[in-house]
């Protein structure tokens, strides 16, 4: 019964702030955003999404298979959407992350381990990310690019930064402890990403999942109206997901919300 009604509460709450939001800014902007799609974009829209979904799940069912936690690939898919919405809804932007691990852990009788399978697949997709993002602003024209050499030193020290706060945290811990939890983490990051069974369906992925984002940038910026090429877009597409992956977001609204592409004059770069 508190279930039930906490559930209809939140049906009600949610459908009031959108009332208010329709009463105080009217439905232009909605209506106009509405006018610019068209079939076309939303069917592609919504296939890139079903891709990027379907394969972001199947990363995990692999690391989880290599953590010997069984997570079947069609339940790993609606709970993939579910964590995507919570994200997307709740403060943080990883609150459905946390949902779907210690789900998926209290139905394999491990919630630490199904947590650690959550945090290696996410893991692979920002390595992903990193290493194609690197090649991108680096190498196609972007302000990143050309203030790299500036820039550079700052992000040297601030990992070897990093590296000593892991270090001097790790230091404080027991001898045995400590050698007995790298060892841990270790083998669990070896079988259920560095496998030879799991390397490359993770690899596979991790590189369709970021080529889907990627393209819906695209997709987006067009929509909007943006005449940009691919490849000035490719550094801003780079950029927006790196800042999306900073859980500071409330109900969508964080570093990774930007203005459309076609608001404004194309990058200086273009």
């Amino acid at each position: 019964m508190r279930r039930a009604v906490r559930g209809r509460l939140g049906a009600l709450v949610g459908a009031g702030i959108l009332g208010v939001l329709l009463w105080r800014l009217g439905t232009g902007v909605f209506v106009d955003g509405l006018r610019r799609i068209d079939l076309a974009t939303l069917l592609l829209a919504v296939g890139i999404g079903v891709v990027t979904t379907v394969f972001s799940a199947w990363r995990w069912h692999l690391v989880a298979r290599g953590l010997r936690i069984r997570l079947p690939l069609g339940p790993a898919v609606a709970d993939y959407y579910r964590a995507l919405f919570l994200n997307a809804a709740l403060p943080g932007g990883v609150l459905g992350d946390v949902h779907r691990a210690v789900r998926h852990g209290q139905s394999a009788g491990d919630v630490g381990r199904g947590v650690r399978a959550v945090v290696l697949e996410r893991a692979a997709g920002q390595a992903a990310l990193a290493v194609a993002g690197a090649a991108v602003l680096l190498t196609l024209p972007s302000p990143v690019r050309d203030d790299a050499r500036h820039f550079a030193p700052l992000v040297a020290l601030a990992a070897a930064g990093g590296c000593a706060v892991v270090l001097a945290v790790r230091m404080n811990r027991a001898p045995s402890r400590r050698r007995g939890t790298l060892r841990t983490a270790l083998a669990e990051a070896r079988e259920g990403l560095f496998s030879r069974a799991n390397w490359p369906g993770v690899a596979v992925s991790s590189a369709v999942v970021l080529a889907g984002h990627l393209a819906m940038f695209v997709v987006a910026a067009r929509a909007a109206g943006s005449a940009a090429s691919v490849a000035a877009l490719l550094p801003l597409a780079v950029l927006a997901l790196v800042a999306m992956g900073v859980p500071l977001n409330i109900g969508g609204f964080g570093p990774g919300r930007a203005s459309p592409p076609g608001r404004s004059a194309p990058p200086a770069w273009a």
